[in-house]
């Protein structure tokens, strides 16, 4: 999950973000309004952590840029407890949640996995599909109760892939999610689908049939079996 954290206090960013990488996200920073400004035009995320209190924007602006550029990250409100104004008035805006300063990085990582789940319609911290189960919280991959040992990245992409089912996930989605850049114009460049390949020999080592399908010049898409 490909996650920006705008928040003027750097000290504080850097902790959110060291807390986490280690826990699985990719993560940018954004210490000022003009900057984050500039990130969302560039990037795709999948979740913005957006501290309203900024030197130089106002918070509810930048909300609002991402709503105009049909973004579809999920939004995150961080602030300072008394601007409850503000935060009501991101939420009535779009943001799928707020959490009050100071707060514990462990409630952190339960409301964005919270959001998310509600944001791909999941209920519990499990997705179900094709004799697959990922647990969310683990980052743990298993069919038939028998896990499947999946690296880092064949986790990531899969679960992007999950999340996303029965739609077409593009190469460039892919890229930002799992690396947090661009592949830009370099198309051709096979590393994605290295640990597709990787990931189609470990499920099939499982499962019956390829659910990985390749969508030619675009992306995959993993197919749900009514």
């Amino acid at each position: 999950m490909n996650v920006l954290i705008i928040e003027d206090e750097v000290s504080l960013a850097k902790e959110v973000r060291q807390f986490l990488e280690g826990e699985g996200f990719t993560c940018d920073e954004a210490h000022t309004g003009k900057a984050a400004s500039e990130m969302i035009f560039v990037n795709e995320y999948d979740l913005l952590l957006l501290d309203l209190g900024l030197p130089d924007y106002d918070g509810i602006n930048l909300l609002k840029e991402s709503i105009a550029s049909k973004s579809d990250s999920a939004v995150i409100i961080l602030s300072a407890r008394s601007a409850i104004e503000d935060r009501i008035k991101g939420l009535n805006l779009g943001a799928d949640d707020y959490l009050p300063k100071p707060f514990s990085l462990l409630e952190l990582k339960s409301r964005i996995w919270a959001v998310m789940r509600r944001k791909h319609g999941i209920k519990g911290n499990t997705i179900n599909i094709n004799n697959l189960e990922i647990d969310l919280d683990k980052r743990q991959v298993s069919c038939n109760q028998q896990i499947i040992i999946l690296t880092k990245k064949e986790y990531d992409i899969l679960s992007l892939l999950l999340l996303n089912k029965n739609k077409v996930v593009t190469r460039l989605q892919i890229s930002e999610h799992i690396w947090g850049d661009i592949i830009e114009e370099n198309y051709n460049s096979n590393y994605i689908d290295v640990h597709i390949k990787n990931l189609r020999k470990k499920l099939a080592a499982h499962i019956d049939g390829d659910f990985l399908e390749t969508v030619r010049g675009i992306g995959f898409q993993f197919n749900e079996i009514e």
